[in-house]
């Protein structure tokens, strides 16, 4: 049941950051620090689960963008004129186009990314390092949107701000945040910026599941490690509570960013990660000082 609880607890950190611009993985690399999901007595075993748990309850998350946005999403709608189902490819073309430099880099840096940056320190000062870059991003931004509506986004700014969301890759930095601000800077409205975002996040977010996915298929086929069914009762929970809490967060991103700017969010990134720098500072200097 306590791991039950736990996993209930990161569906729901995961479901609010995941569209907030402060950072789902760093968040829930800050969680497991202090709160540890214990499926196998094996301590190589559960950490191999919870590398893929991080990353398959945001399909959770994505499953509330497909539900929200799905008369948008479909291109096979039966009400929708042939344009319009043409204007759902074209933005399908552009969201994929956009895919191209994460997926690039994801396949060639995962291995390196995971054994090098995904630490504490790491997601601590990115998130004070971002929160800096959010509040002085919002003072560049063009006054006058170019672009209102997903519909409209050139398929050059597409590509940039698939650029944008490679930032995401160091943890602790927050892909909707840098793709809503990279939008923003080239032109795009609040709003624009935010459902592109949303609808660039399923295809990112289902192709880095898959490929943890197999990669966690490579490790048990290697070990011959089987899991109980309790630790796939641990994922449903989390993706659920991930389904859940995304659709109130999605809704409210979409409503606060058609009247406030990011500055909000990056006071918080940078309160955080400076308490979390002094946090760690505090505890390893403790973890060295011998005890009398």
């Amino acid at each position: 049941m306590i791991e039950y609880l736990k996993a209930l607890l990161f569906g729901i950190v995961e479901g609010i950051t995941e569209w907030l611009p402060v950072s789902s993985t760093g968040h829930m690399i800050l969680l497991d620090e202090f709160i540890h999901l214990t499926v196998s007595t094996d301590a190589a075993v559960n950490a191999e689960f919870y590398n893929l748990f991080e990353v398959v309850i945001q399909l959770g998350a994505i499953l509330a963008v497909i539900v929200m946005y799905f008369g948008k999403l479909n291109p096979f709608a039966r009400l929708k004129s042939a344009d319009e189902k043409k204007a759902t490819w074209s933005l399908w073309g552009k969201v994929v186009f956009a895919l191209i430099p994460s997926m690039v880099l994801g396949v060639l840096l995962d291995d390196w990314l995971d054994a090098h940056l995904y630490t504490p320190t790491v997601v601590a000062l990115a998130l004070v390092v971002y929160g800096v870059v959010f509040l002085f991003l919002e003072k560049l931004r063009p006054k006058g949107a170019l672009v209102e509506d997903t519909a409209q986004i050139p398929l050059r700014t597409a590509l940039l701000i698939g650029l944008f969301q490679c930032l995401a890759m160091i943890p602790g930095t927050s892909r909707s945040g840098s793709t809503i601000l990279g939008a923003m800077l080239l032109g795009l409205s609040r709003p624009a910026a935010a459902e592109f975002s949303f609808f660039l996040a399923i295809p990112t977010m289902a192709g880095a599941s898959a490929l943890r996915g197999l990669k966690f298929v490579k490790f048990t086929l290697e070990n011959g490690v089987s899991f109980p069914t309790s630790a796939w009762l641990v994922l449903l929970v989390a993706t659920a509570a991930a389904f859940f809490v995304s659709l109130a967060a999605i809704k409210f991103l979409t409503d606060f960013v058609k009247k406030h700017s990011f500055a909000p969010f990056g006071v918080y990134r940078i309160a955080l990660g400076v308490l979390l720098l002094i946090y760690f500072a505090a505890t390893k200097q403790a973890a060295v000082v011998p005890i009398a």
